[in-house]
């Protein structure tokens, strides 16, 4: 049991709730959360899970930081890691332990899961499953994502949620059913129609759900709100999973949607993440900089997509990490490209992948910007947030 918290625990995570720390090569570096001081003198070493300190000398793994910084025992510091990483120990020593008040709301989260997987199974999910294995996901790749089916039905799920005792209230608190403008009635399912995306924290908890319609209908993506236990601006889609692959390999690729993660991890790309919504917000971009010392983006070369990727490139280049632009071929997305040529097929535009504020030029010189002296006077203020997001760190 303790192997696997110390295997499932984050240290960086960890130790940055107490610091701010910043990549340094592949080590973390900021001011000694023991000792004080304003000095980035205290280093994290994730893949060696070791912390240490140039100037008090203290140092550790990932259980020895809470006793050296927090005053616990073994014990309790084995806990307290082992809550952060979503691991259960339960504790002799607590006769009457006190519930998670947000445990309901995990456990109707669980239920919804399996219930949508197992429609995924049945007869009425062939439609939904016939769309993802045209797209080369297969049933290992589903079981590994949780994938689901919510059927065209206004109450299948809630009506099966309630009968298990599952109140309208916690159904309610997470998105699941929404309240019906009719007064006397039950609510309705709020997924209908959808392929079902679990979304689950580092501890692999299912806090939120994200569904796509299986045609051009609009809105393609629908997304749970906000709960007490899932904040869209915070997570990030699949990190959980691809975290140890983006640790390795330095690099995060950063894509728009559920569905362009699916297909680069059924197709042999496994370092990747998606945002909840179109940019990157901080949070999401301080998260991305406890793994990687560079991200790709693979976003959309539309207007919408554009205005995405250099926010997002903002965001994480005043996180600390080195920004890439990669320029896929036009009406091409990572999905659609994987499906078509292979997972193989991306390297190629991997490695032609430009610097964020050179990509932002290239487009200004596209639009011709440069051609006129009010037109480069709006091509500067376009590129000073950049620049500035760069400067940040330097």
């Amino acid at each position: 049991m303790i192997e696997e918290v110390r295997q499932r625990g984050d240290l960086v995570e960890l130790v940055g709730e107490h610091t701010r720390l910043k990549r340094a090569g592949r080590t973390f570096r900021g001011p000694c959360p023991l000792h004080g001081g304003e000095g980035p003198n205290f280093s994290v070493d994730p893949q060696k899970g070791f912390f240490h300190c140039f100037v008090c000398g203290e140092g550790g793994d990932i259980f020895a930081f809470p006793m050296k910084h927090l005053g616990m025992d073994f014990l309790d510091a084995v806990r307290y890691v082992a809550e952060r990483a979503g691991v259960e120990i339960p504790d002799p020593r607590e006769e009457a332990p006190q519930a998670d008040p947000n445990q309901p709301l995990y456990d109707a989260n669980a239920f919804a899961a399996d219930w949508y997987r197992r429609q995924l199974e049945s007869d009425t999910g062939r439609v939904a499953r016939d769309y993802l294995q045209k797209r080369g996901i297969g049933g290992d790749v589903v079981e590994r994502f949780r994938l689901g089916w919510a059927p065209e039905a206004w109450t299948a799920f809630g009506d099966v949620a309630r009968s298990q005792g599952i109140r309208n209230e916690q159904l309610l608190a997470v998105g699941l059913v929404k309240e019906p403008k009719q007064p006397g009635r039950e609510p309705y399912d709020a997924l209908r129609g959808r392929v079902i995306f679990p979304i689950e924290d580092l501890g692999g908890r299912v806090i939120a759900f994200g569904g796509r319609v299986l045609d051009d209908s609009v809105p393609k993506y629908l997304n749970s709100p906000d709960s007490p236990i899932y904040h869209k601006g915070q997570e990030l889609y699949g990190l959980g999973w691809s975290r140890g692959a983006i640790r390795r390999a330095e690099t995060a690729l950063v894509v728009e949607g559920y569905m362009d993660y699916v297909s680069l991890a059924a197709h042999g790309v496994p370092n990747v993440v998606a945002p909840l919504g179109t940019a990157l917000t901080p949070e999401q971009a301080e998260r991305i900089a406890r793994y990687a010392q560079r991200a790709i983006l693979l976003y959309d070369s539309d207007k919408a997509g554009l205005r995405a990727t250099f926010r997002s490139g903002d965001a994480l280049l005043r996180a600390g990490v080195e920004v890439l632009v990669a320029t896929l071929p036009k009406g091409e997305d990572p999905d659609s490209l994987v499906r078509s040529k292979g997972g193989e097929a991306l390297k190629k535009y991997l490695d032609d992948a430009v610097d964020v504020l050179e990509r932002k030029i290239q487009i200004l010189e596209l639009r011709d910007y440069f051609g006129s002296i009010s037109g480069t006077r709006r091509a500067i203020d376009a590129l000073i947030p950049t620049v500035r997001a760069a400067s940040d760190e330097v």
